[in-house]
């Protein structure tokens, strides 16, 4: 019976809640007192696994073949991260007139002093990293570093069609 259930479901290796609300510990324990909100986290969240892109160390992740797609499904997932960090005081949810912004919760510095794991070190490596690269910088400057990948990924996905027989 156990046998049939592990053949009939294949792992999420590195993209289910628990993964993905590690991943957004890391960053907003880096940023530490920094809050920032949910599009800021979904694009935190790629650049972690994809530092290399933005000039830091070696990707965490292997590439996908069309990064858009990757950056598209990361909005449910890391909204579900967050609940359930939050369910363990690892992250703090402020709800302020400008929004809802997330912050490093109460467990946070703790349960990142614990990890010992060679992935998660190089995680919370990365994560000190991008947020000393890009963890400042004011929307406006952060919307034009992603715009930057928006406008790679335009051109990448208009040459996978291309090579697929599609009109670019």
């Amino acid at each position: 019976m156990d046998n049939e259930m592990s053949e009939q479901r294949s792992p999420i290796t590195f993209n289910g809640p628990l993964e993905a609300g590690i991943r957004a510990v890391s960053i907003l324990g880096a940023a530490y007192p920094q809050t920032y909100d949910l599009q800021r986290l979904v694009a935190l969240d790629y650049l972690l696994v994809h530092t290399a892109d933005v000039g830091g160390p070696g990707n965490l992740h292997p590439p996908t073949p069309i990064h858009s797609a990757e950056l598209l499904v990361r909005r449910k997932l890391v909204e579900e991260a967050l609940l359930l960090m939050m369910t363990r005081h690892l992250i703090e949810r402020q709800i302020s007139p400008d929004g809802i912004t997330y912050s490093a919760g109460e467990n946070a510095t703790t349960f990142l002093s614990s990890v010992s794991s060679t992935y998660l070190r190089a995680l919370k490596d990365r994560a000190a990293w991008l947020l000393e690269a890009l963890g400042k910088l004011s929307d406006q400057e952060f919307r034009r570093v992603m715009h930057r990948f928006f406008d790679k990924w335009v051109e990448e996905f208009q040459h996978v069609e291309q090579s697929l027989g599609g009109e670019a």
